[in-house]
């Protein structure tokens, strides 16, 4: 058996492990109506056995910023001028926002013909309650502060990919410009690049304890009965999902062929891994390898992967729609087709430049919801199971950005499958 194909067999293992040890640790001590003490003790083993999860997911941030880096760099100044970058740059851009538009129009659809806030269910919080969840800074100011770094150090120290990039770019285009002499750090970039890349390959070997203790953890605090409770608002929500694959699939088959079947099949680990720590970074590092293995040009990947985490995060997209609808459905609130437009587009601007807040998209949809008078203590209706949703949401973030990195690759005749070099 293939290591890859090991640790797939391990990760899933380690999820239907960690499912059963959460469920009997909280059938033991919540059964019936647990006490304060039962309540502690629970929290105490989540709390304890998630530490396993914490190290490997701080372990994959020490790598990222490191990475997106190194390979940017390299994959910029390989590429030759200023005019490279900015054709591919305009190539990644009109798939992103197109991808975008298509995420988030679809949660609008989806929500407005399955209405799940109007059969929850649930008694609703008080409209003046507060959510706990801070508003996204939507000021013009805000946005370019968030992209735009005034400390490389501090940007990397906060693992703030899209201002990582803006360093890289430029430091990238500089040693493009300059010829022979940044050769050497060109050559010590790439080093770097490959050493992280290694040190990947190490980090990956902890993922499955990472599995078993996410899932232990979430099933231990919240039981086996959340399912039942949301189950139907989870399934409309996962049924939209799997609407965007076949959507994203679809679409890269019009462009890639039929290869576009073997990319979904190399990119399953990624997947199966941003699923199971509903963490779109912890993917991060095996997808720019797969990508690799699938014949995408090095410098692309290096260069469309990491904008991919700030402005092609599709599953996050599709939830904002449908999560805010879904809490004007809750409370009862009918917004017009050209009001829910407003909001679709309002939600497309906002949400760029997100990456590396926490919970990026509740802080989004914290945001626009007032913006639209629905009350922010809808939230709550959704904190409960925003892990569970965030888990399909982060898969959905890895399939969409493997996606545009090899459409890009094949737009810029860049896509080599089996030693032959596609054209577009």
């Amino acid at each position: 058996m293939k290591k890859s194909n090991k640790l797939t067999v391990y990760i899933f293992a380690a999820m239907i492990i960690g499912i059963a040890t959460g469920y009997i640790v909280n059938y033991s001590f919540g059964k019936g109506t647990p006490t304060p003490e039962e309540q502690a003790s629970i929290k105490k083993f989540a709390d304890n056995v998630s530490i396993l999860t914490d190290i490997f997911l701080r372990l994959v941030k020490m790598i990222i910023a490191p990475l997106v880096f190194s390979t940017l760099v390299v994959g910029v100044a390989k590429m030759g001028d200023i005019k490279a970058v900015g054709r591919v740059g305009g190539k990644t851009m009109l798939w992103f926002i197109s991808a975008t538009f298509v995420s988030l129009f679809l949660g609008l659809i989806l929500v407005n013909l399955l209405k799940p806030g109007l059969s929850l269910g649930l008694p609703l919080p008080d409209a003046h309650a507060a959510s706990g969840v801070s508003k996204a800074d939507m000021t013009l100011r805000g946005f370019f502060h968030h992209v735009v770094p005034d400390s490389v150090v501090s940007a990397m120290a906060h693992n703030e990919i899209l201002q990582i990039v803006v360093f890289a770019i430029f430091f990238g285009v500089a040693a493009a410009a300059i010829g022979e002499q940044a050769i050497p750090v060109v050559k010590l970039m790439d080093s770097v690049a490959h050493i992280m890349l290694k040190v990947t390959g190490f980090v990956m070997n902890f993922a499955p304890f990472a599995v078993f203790a996410a899932m232990a953890a979430i099933i231990a605090d919240k039981g086996l009965s959340v399912l039942w409770i949301y189950g139907k608002f989870i399934t409309q929500f996962y049924a939209g999902l799997f609407s965007l694959w076949i959507v994203l699939a679809f679409v890269g088959f019009l462009i890639l062929g039929k290869p576009v079947l073997r990319l979904l099949g190399l990119i399953k680990d990624p997947v199966l891994l941003a699923f199971s720590t509903a963490s779109s970074e912890a993917a991060y590092p095996r997808t720019m390898e797969e990508l690799e293995r699938f014949g995408c040009d090095k410098r692309i990947v290096s260069f469309v992967l990491p904008l991919g985490y700030s402005f092609n995060l599709d599953g996050s997209m599709m939830y904002m729609t449908f999560a805010s609808l879904f809490i004007a459905q809750a409370y009862g609130m009918h917004l017009p087709f050209d009001q829910q437009i407003t909001m679709l587009l309002v939600l497309m601007i906002t949400s760029k430049g997100i990456a590396g807040v926490p919970r990026a998209s509740l802080v989004v949809i914290a945001g626009t919801l007032s913006m639209f008078n629905i009350p922010e203590a809808g939230l709550l209706l959704l904190l409960g199971v925003d892990h569970l949703l965030d888990m399909g949401r982060s898969a959905t973030n890895v399939i969409g950005n493997a996606m545009a990195t090899a459409v890009v690759s094949k737009w810029e005749n860049k896509l080599d499958l089996n030693g032959t070099e596609v054209k577009a």
